[in-house]
């Protein structure tokens, strides 16, 4: 007889392919997580996973339960959030993981809204631009720059966002304002740390100027956004913060980029009232916002 508590040490090495990565997230012994998986297919009567060098990996009969044992999670996760919040109040916590760009200045100032409707609803707001950010699954709603691939996720486009060349008056008074693209061979750029860029929709730089390394690189578009202001250089940045920054100016108007945001649900969050309620908020929040365009 399959116990549903082995389906939770089933459903998490489905997810990250480790025995090691499985027990971290469950916050036990990998050796526990094993013996529960071996539990697990004794009483199914089949081998679920491959042990493989490149991790576990789903047979067809782990693939043919991963079905049910998410359903299962799913319903028991929406009847712990129904019990434990008063009738028409939704509790708890939500957890957005998102790119730090949209994160720190779309999504972190537009929450009143959702904090209004739902005051006793903690929400976490969890920043990174890696690709990692959403591998882990450790969210209720994800918010990506590129379509998710991590299985049992949904996702759809949410927004489109241009981008373009920025730089401080300060900095155009010393070095003089470029007239198109081949000037930007003589200036120094800003841009991201290339050994950790792993998202390809960022690459706004070898889009523009193919072979051109920025002169000063870092791991976020916050710190682009402060060494443009500071005169370090020219930044590529989305417009949604820089272009009412008065200390920045607009530069080469007629280049622009154009980028998408992906919304991303866990299988087991979706039918969660408070993760319905914020895919609400994010789509009334992108509708509303002057520099956000819904895709």
């Amino acid at each position: 007889m399959i116990q549903a508590d082995d389906l939770r040490f089933f459903l998490e090495v489905a997810r990250t392919g480790r025995l090691v990565a499985a027990a971290r997230a469950l916050g036990v012994e990998h050796t526990t997580v094993g013996r529960r998986v071996s539990q697990l297919e004794r009483a199914a009567g089949t081998r679920l996973f491959d042990r493989t060098p490149g991790g576990w990996e789903l047979t067809e009969a782990g693939q043919a339960l991963l079905v049910h044992a998410e359903a299962i999670e799913s319903s028991l996760l929406a009847a712990s959030e129904e019990l434990g919040s008063a009738r028409g109040r939704l509790s708890g916590t939500l957890r957005i993981a998102a790119p730090d760009g949209f994160g720190a200045f779309v999504l972190s100032p537009g929450l009143g809204p959702l904090r209004t409707d739902y005051p006793d609803l903690t929400v976490e707001v969890v920043t990174e631009t890696r690709l990692s950010l959403l591998a882990t699954r450790e969210f209720d709603i994800g918010i990506a720059l590129e379509e998710p691939t991590t299985r049992g996720v949904r996702s759809r486009p949410l927004a489109r966002y241009g981008l373009s060349f920025y730089a401080s008056p300060d900095y155009l008074s010393r070095r003089g304002r470029p007239a198109g693209l081949a000037d930007l061979a003589s200036h120094p750029m800003i841009g991201y740390v290339d050994a950790l860029l792993d998202i390809p929709a960022l690459r706004f730089l070898d889009e523009a100027l193919p072979g051109v390394r920025p002169a000063v690189q870092t791991n976020n578009v916050t710190g682009q956004w402060m060494a443009a202001i500071a005169g370090l250089g020219i930044a590529v940045l989305p417009d949604f913060i820089a272009s009412e920054d008065g200390r920045l100016v607009r530069i080469l108007e007629e280049k622009t980029m154009e980028r998408t945001y992906w919304i991303a649900v866990p299988s087991e969050h979706q039918r969660l009232a408070r993760t319905r309620a914020a895919e609400s908020a994010l789509v009334e929040l992108v509708r509303a916002h002057r520099h956000l365009r819904a895709a």
